[in-house]
């Protein structure tokens, strides 16, 4: 066993910064180590008592003996405390009752949606079948590459607010607030939004229902899923993801048949839609407005990053849920809207005559089996939507009230925002957010569109900034990692494709965001030659539509900033032992390292990609 390291019990050792004055706070970083503690004692006695604040974590043994309380972090006179905000995310009292199989669903199937099954149509008929595939590969490709860099920070520092804490303490606490609130507010409309749409989804079968019969149903629905806690929310996500799963397998096996034997009037399809009326729609300009439309479509991936905080045992599930978003992107998206490009022309008008981001009766899935000549399959689709809609619903609560625990933890947000109750659940944050949930009745005003067209352009950039984020994030880390001479066989998960795949999504990610501004600059223009130009107003209303999270993200940052005066964090001051947890660790040995290398080149292939 020579050169390994073996811990054989099962332990968390947290090595803690000076996070305040005091005598303890003078000594230099402790050393926390505990073994599992039986929480017995903490839970609940009753309903009522449920609500109640959850205890404060109990002292730990210092590695210059006796158990010592924790001194809690004081704010500086002036500047940002930097220090607290680490320690305050890193000892949640979220609960950690997220199971292995929750991570996987969640990354295999949570929050896909509108973005695949009804905005794939509009992004088909602006450019075209190959675009579309092309498209959605390239932003598989990066978002691959997010994703091993995500799990990599995440199972090392499992901590609240994931990705938004990390841009606080790799990049710049300014930075951090800014990309805090702009993921926050992003899931905070996207709510109403999705709400809206599970009632317009419902007009598919009955147009003269009042859709706030159905949004006061949905929302009530989603509501009390969060309520009932994290467990309730995986079991909720788990099942939503089985359903999608199931579904999009279906679609598969369907469009193939469809394909082969043929519409009841036409025969053979094949590929012939690629000839007529073409692979490519408007140009170049085409492919750049279904890039910016496919990476909304891939929103939510990152949710198990915050989900690491509520993981029983993050070392073990999170890599291999994030393993899961090679098939994701391979089925969900590469597969299935290949089919989509066979089964369905660009030109095709229903394509964009949808009332709404989520009318069934535009989705490509539905034109795809409904030409076909099926009467009950479109209802089923639909219905597939509808749950699809509800599960987008769900983890915009989960998603944007665990963020706006993590900016009130790091004293980004009002402090009544850090309440978490003795059920590990952030009650405050899901209040607000079901609170703009109620933004859903306007749905039966006329004037919904206008409104939520401006609250959708919130949320229309802000996947990129996070994404972004987080690759520049984990290449920063990985400098300060080496900095403190540490090795890479000390982390627990490595990315798969290292530094150089945090390089491909960043600069990736960079060059979508320049088209994104280029297509709201000089929009792409889908209707009749005889259309009325847009006048100077409607150009400028269309660039804030397009690229208002931009204009979010600059103003909360340049506030941070003049306020608080803060810098870049340098490579030597980089906090890289706050939260850092130490599970059972084994160094491979070089017999170990030796069998890997005998691997078959298929095996290698399989185990880097999932």
């Amino acid at each position: 066993m020579k050169g390994d390291i073996v811990l054989t019990h099962d332990v968390e050792v947290i090595e803690m910064t000076n996070v305040g004055d005091g005598p303890i706070g003078d000594k230099g970083a402790s050393w926390n180590i505990s073994a599992k503690h039986n929480r017995a004692s903490k839970r609940p006695t009753d309903w009522i008592d449920g609500f109640r604040r959850a205890e404060e974590a109990p002292p730990h043994k210092s590695r210059h003996g006796g158990y010592q309380p924790t001194i809690p972090p004081k704010a500086p006179a002036a500047g940002y405390d930097l220090n607290a905000a680490s320690a305050k995310t890193a000892n949640t009292a979220l609960a950690r009752e997220l199971k292995g199989r929750h991570l996987q669903m969640i990354a295999f199937g949570g929050a896909i949606g509108t973005g695949l099954f009804v905005a794939s149509g509009a992004s088909l008929a602006k450019g075209g079948p190959t675009s579309l595939l092309l498209a959605y590969m390239l932003i598989g490709a990066m978002q691959y590459c997010t994703m091993q860099s995500l799990g990599e920070l995440c199972v090392v520092f499992p901590i609240a607010g994931s990705f938004s804490a990390f841009s606080t303490r790799f990049l710049d606490p300014s930075w951090g607030f800014a990309m805090g609130w702009n993921y926050c507010l992003q899931w905070l409309f996207v709510l109403p939004l999705e709400i809206i749409s599970a009632a317009y989804t419902i007009s598919y079968w009955n147009d003269h229902i009042s859709k706030a019969i159905f949004v006061a149903i949905f929302l009530a629905i989603i509501v009390i899923i969060n309520l009932l806690g994290v467990k309730a929310y995986g079991e909720a996500e788990f099942i939503f993801s089985i359903v999608k799963v199931v579904a999009v397998m279906g679609f598969i096996m369907l469009a193939i048949v469809i394909n082969i034997g043929g519409e009841p009037t036409t025969g053979y399809i094949g590929g012939k839609y690629w000839s007529h009326p073409g692979a490519f729609n408007n140009g170049f300009k085409g492919f750049c407005s279904v890039l910016v439309t496919s990476s909304a479509a891939f929103g939510g991936t990152e949710l198990i990053g915050l989900a690491a905080a509520e993981t029983a045992n993050p070392r073990k599930s999170l890599p291999t849920a994030i393993k899961q978003v090679f098939w994701r992107i391979t089925l969900f998206y590469v597969v299935s809207l290949m089919l989509v490009g066979l089964l369905v022309p660009s030109d095709e008008p229903r394509l964009l005559d949808g009332k709404s981001s989520a009318d069934a009766s535009a989705s490509p899935f539905v034109i795809a089996i409904e030409s076909a000549g099926t009467t009950i399959l479109p209802s089923i689709m639909n219905g597939i939507i509808l749950i699809a809609v509800i599960s987008v619903g769900n983890s915009s609560v989960y998603g944007s009230s665990r963020t706006l625990l993590a900016l009130a933890q790091q004293s980004h947000a009002p402090q009544i925002f850090a309440y978490i109750d003795k059920q590990g659940r952030p009650i405050m944050a899901i209040l607000l957010a079901s609170c703009i949930g109620l933004l859903a009745f306007l749905a039966d005003l006329k004037a919904h569109d206008t409104i939520f067209d401006w609250l959708l352009s919130i949320s229309a950039l802000s996947m990129l900034f996070t994404w972004g984020s987080v690759s520049l994030c984990h290449i920063r880390f990985r400098r300060a990692w080496a900095h403190a001479s540490n090795t890479l066989e000390q982390l627990p998960f490595r990315s798969n494709v290292g530094v150089a795949g945090s390089w491909f999504a960043l600069i990736g990610y960079t060059l979508v965001l320049a088209s994104q501004i280029w297509i709201a600059i000089s929009p792409l223009e889908m209707g009749s030659a005889d259309s009325t130009k847009p006048t100077t107003t409607d150009r400028v209303q269309t660039f804030f539509l397009g690229a208002m999270a931009l204009v979010i993200v600059l103003v909360f940052y340049v506030g941070h900033k003049i306020w608080y005066r803060t810098g870049i964090i340098r490579v030597d001051e980089m906090d890289i032992k706050t939260g850092r947890r130490y599970f059972r660790v084994h160094i491979a040995t070089e017999q170990e390292r030796e069998e890997r290398d005998r691997w078959p080149i298929w095996k290698k292939v399989y185990r880097l990609l999932c």
